[in-house]
């Protein structure tokens, strides 16, 4: 057996494993009412993924945050980041205020 072959995915927002049973899911880099659908998503904690569209609206991410970089590099998602970091894999919690306006 290769030694990839049981290890976990990893969150590319907060560089965190992803286990299996933890909630995730896939976000579309551009967002499918601006035109991303059938374009590239990644795989994220559910939690991370809630963060993301909570502090940005379909047309900002559209527009500006439509990479991991730049997604990393927003300053309330740098300061989630580094919140959920010191967390485990499988912490799950509320994100705080809902989805931002589309």
């Amino acid at each position: 057996m290769s030694p990839s072959a049981d290890v976990d995915p990893t969150c590319p927002l907060c560089q965190r494993p992803i286990p299996t049973e933890v909630a995730q899911s896939l976000h579309h880099l551009i967002p499918k009412l601006k035109g991303g659908k059938g374009g590239p998503t990644v795989l994220l904690h559910n939690i991370c993924h809630k963060e993301i569209h909570a502090a940005l609206s379909e047309a900002e991410l559209a527009r500006s945050f439509n990479t991991m970089e730049a997604l990393r590099q927003h300053p309330r998602l740098a300061k989630f980041i580094a919140w959920v970091q010191k967390r485990p894999p499988s912490f799950q919690s509320r994100v705080p205020g809902g989805r931002r306006k589309r």
